[in-house]
């Protein structure tokens, strides 16, 4: 296999971004783990009280994620975030005003690999979130297994996630001010096996959730998708009923977390690796679906709106997809 290094008279800019979203990919892939054995390490080492003041700490702590969490704006402000946001680039794109006197659901569709779109759009300030929809914070949902890392939980909460489990994601909602948005992926970590470049499926048939607890506090749906999510990188064929799905999907239902065989370019050539494709990416924020609050909708209740929501987005895919080359005879395909 031939190799394609990248050139030696690079700009310092693109270095910068590609160390922004080298920090980034390592975060998601590596640093829980890291964080984990260095906790435990310091306890047999002369540093040994850091942990254990760590452990009392988190003792006290606990409960933050499932209460907000504790975002540090100025950490998503920094400078990092906009040489990531580059490196797509990343463009958060809006259709309509959000209202910051209510609290909304977002539907973030699709999860792709890594979730680039989500992170950089609701969990950072480089896209302009804070003067594209003013009065509105945003928080994005992670998996709970993520919040049991110690340090690591801080790290990200310090951007706004909080844990995936139903407590946590009702707290933003439960605050009657308004301009609170629970940002959900809605097709979660199963969507993640299905992320292929070109490919358009969304695991939303079955997923009523997230509506149902919308309907509880009356926050308004707004269905999100985002294009380029699913061509930053290649994965291993994983077509559904082979031996490699199976053992995925086993893998999933047991740890909680998929595991999709990705690969794209490195750091220093172009030709493999763990780093994401420079491909452009189009987060666009739908119309909100009015909600009203309904703490016990019936079924047909539950199953209207969530039809409405699925052409709502239908509607989105259908009125941006040829402004960022998807063929017009392409829709969704809901799984």
């Amino acid at each position: 296999m031939k190799i394609d290094f990248a050139p030696l008279d690079t700009s310092l800019n693109r270095r910068l971004q590609t160390a922004s979203v080298l920090q980034w990919v390592y975060s998601f892939l590596a640093l829980a783990p890291t964080c984990i054995v260095l906790f435990f390490y310091l306890l047999f080492t002369r540093f040994w009280l850091i942990s254990v003041l760590y452990a009392v700490w988190w003792y006290f702590d606990y409960d933050t994620p499932s209460r907000g969490g504790r975002r540090v704006p100025y950490l998503c402000r920094l400078k990092l975030w906009e040489h990531m946001r580059d490196y797509f680039p990343v463009k958060l794109v809006k259709t309509a005003d959000l209202d910051p006197r209510n609290n909304y659901v977002l539907g973030f569709h699709p999860h792709g690999v890594l979730v680039a779109g989500a992170f950089t759009n609701f969990c950072t300030y480089a896209t302009g979130i804070t003067q594209l929809f003013p009065g509105l914070t945003t928080y994005l949902l992670m998996l709970p297994l993520w919040f049991r890392a110690p340090f690591f939980r801080d790290y990200i909460m310090c951007a706004g996630l909080i844990p995936s489990d139903k407590e946590s994601a009702r707290y933003p909602l439960s605050k009657r001010k308004g301009g609170n948005a629970v940002v959900i992926a809605v097709g979660g970590a199963p969507e993640a096996l299905d992320a292929h470049p070109g490919t358009f499926n969304v695991l939303l048939a079955q997923k009523k959730g997230f509506i149902k607890m919308a309907m509880e506090h009356g926050a308004h749906l707004v269905p999100v998708f985002s294009f380029g999510e699913n061509e930053v990188f290649d994965q291993v064929g994983n077509p559904r009923g082979t031996w490699l799905r199976w053992t995925q999907e086993k893998l999933q239902s047991i740890m909680g977390i998929s595991l999709p065989l990705f690969h794209a370019r490195g750091v220093f050539q172009y030709s493999f690796g763990l780093m994401p494709y420079r491909k452009p990416i189009h987060t666009v924020v739908g119309r909100p679906i009015r909600v009203e609050r309904n703490e016990k909708p019936t079924a047909e209740e539950l199953d209207a709106l969530h039809q409405l929501y699925m052409e709502e987005l239908s509607n989105l895919f259908d009125e941006h997809k040829g402004n960022y080359g998807v063929d017009k005879d392409t829709h969704l395909n809901f799984v």
